[in-house]
């Protein structure tokens, strides 16, 4: 609530301005957040997709239908998916969202996930629970909101999915994975995940959701905590990767 009588307060005494390129934003931009500019910047992750990470394919690799990275290390996830690339415009965006306390938005992030859903037919009616990647307590208490949870609420609004917040949780705190490598970032979070009534997803489709997919760590070990409770197919969407 503070949060947003301060942001109210901000706008009647400063003129808007685009959250990517900091520009004055006219009539013609996205939820009066970014430039129309700006918004078509953002690069798009295009088909032939990795059947594992969902990344795109490099044409050398497209006989065998994955990625390199996915044929070293085997996820415990069914698939994941993108709809945007890691970069530019989408990548200051992100940190905003995530970093500079402006989790409102996420309801302009998520229409590009909402957007690829629909565009390449996601089987949303084959999933049963949508469940956001979850954050440590301690880190929910410096951020004050977990950007995942809210990127997952407004996916299940669209769709009319059951959302699933408390009962996938991160049970030990592990550092940031920014500056780890590849292996580094498994072992960190290696069994970091737990579910606390397994019986709710036996047999159940999973969508999960998170802001950035990387080097898919951190989802195939959430991944692997709900197929341990019993959950049938795992899949996961992220914002970018």
């Amino acid at each position: 609530m503070w949060r947003e009588l301060l942001r109210g307060l901000v706008d009647l005494v400063w003129p808007k301005r685009c959250l990517a390129c900091k520009k004055g934003l006219g009539s013609n931009s996205v939820d009066n957040l970014v430039c129309r500019e700006c918004w078509a910047k953002i690069k798009r992750n295009l088909p032939p997709f990795c059947y594992s990470c969902g990344r795109h394919l490099e044409k050398k690799n497209l006989s065998k239908n994955i990625c390199p990275a996915c044929i070293k290390e085997q996820p415990y996830f069914d698939r994941a998916f993108s709809p945007c690339v890691y970069e530019g415009v989408l990548k200051e965006l992100i940190h905003s969202f995530k970093y500079q306390g402006k989790d409102y938005l996420g309801s302009t992030l998520s229409k590009l996930m909402n957007e690829f859903i629909q565009e390449y037919n996601l089987p949303m009616d084959f999933i049963d629970f949508i469940i956001p990647v979850p954050l440590h307590k301690t880190r929910l208490r410096e951020r004050e909101f977990n950007q995942a949870e809210i990127l997952a609420k407004f996916i299940a609004g669209q769709f009319h999915k059951e959302l699933a917040c408390q009962q996938l949780q991160r049970q030990r705190y592990t550092p940031s994975q920014t500056e780890l490598t590849p292996q580094q970032r498994l072992r960190n979070v290696q069994n970091s995940f737990s579910v606390t009534q397994n019986y709710a997803f036996k047999s159940k489709n999973i969508l999960l959701i998170d802001d950035v997919f990387t080097t898919g760590a951190t989802a195939s070990w959430a991944a692997y905590a709900l197929k341990q409770a019993g959950a049938n197919i795992v899949f996961v969407l992220t914002l970018a990767s």
